[in-house]
């Protein structure tokens, strides 16, 4: 079983979002880390943070949880101090993927508080291109702000303006990463847009999840018997 440590929130979470059932293919907890809001998380980047996603996974993990997750890309921030106090793997953001890319690009709900910092917690470079969504759109006052509604289908506009607002500046880029856990089910047409490969913590989880079995396996068929 995958854990989900989720942010404290109301608004919407269509298929493809990490907090949809639909969106995953391996048996899924999730648990409200209390206090989380989005502001307290992404803007204001608040370390107390810390010690109730530790309990909260450690909840997850007393429930039969194999590997965990979050639902907010900016938790990379303490992606060192999970993994070293959590007994299974922790995949805090789809960010994780950026070193095992050649030359990717990142949108984010918010890159006034994507910087360096976050991207050097993910091993990324602290130069990697980042654009947000545009200040004030609808997506991003839906999820900074906890809204109840979400229109699907201004968000998904707005989140390819922004993909091509990235590659429009960045050219080079060959390959795009989702920061933002509600960015997936938008995902398709972010790479209909742009011609390019798009990442996001779906796929992250279940790349990370099917290797995590292979080596399952083999420990197993490595034991005596």
């Amino acid at each position: 079983m995958l854990g989900v440590l989720m942010l404290q929130t109301q608004f919407p979470r269509p298929p493809g979002d990490v907090g949809h059932p639909a969106s995953f293919r391996m048996p899924v907890r999730w648990q409200v880390v209390q206090g989380a809001t989005p502001g307290r998380v992404v803007p204001q980047t608040d370390a107390a943070l810390l010690r109730p996603c530790i309990d909260t996974a450690h909840q997850l993990i007393s429930q039969g949880a194999r590997a965990l997750t979050t639902s907010c890309g900016f938790l990379v921030r303490f992606q060192q101090e999970l993994q070293a106090a959590l007994p299974v793997p922790v995949w805090t953001s789809s960010l994780l993927k950026l070193p095992e890319l050649h030359r990717p690009g990142v949108l984010t709900v918010d890159a006034g508080s994507l910087g360096p910092a976050e991207l050097v917690c993910a091993g990324a470079a602290a130069d990697t291109p980042v654009e947000g969504l545009a200040p004030g759109c609808s997506l991003q006052r839906t999820l900074l702000l906890d809204l109840p509604t979400l229109d699907e289908a201004t968000a998904c506009r707005e989140v390819v303006q922004a993909a091509r607002r990235l590659t429009g500046r960045h050219p080079q880029l060959d390959s795009i990463v989702l920061e933002c856990t509600n960015m997936p089910p938008y995902a398709n047409a972010v790479s209909q847009a742009t011609g390019l490969p798009v990442h996001h913590l779906m796929t992250l989880v279940h790349e990370r999840w099917a290797q995590r079995g292979l080596q399952l396996h083999l420990a197993d068929a490595a034991s005596p018997s």
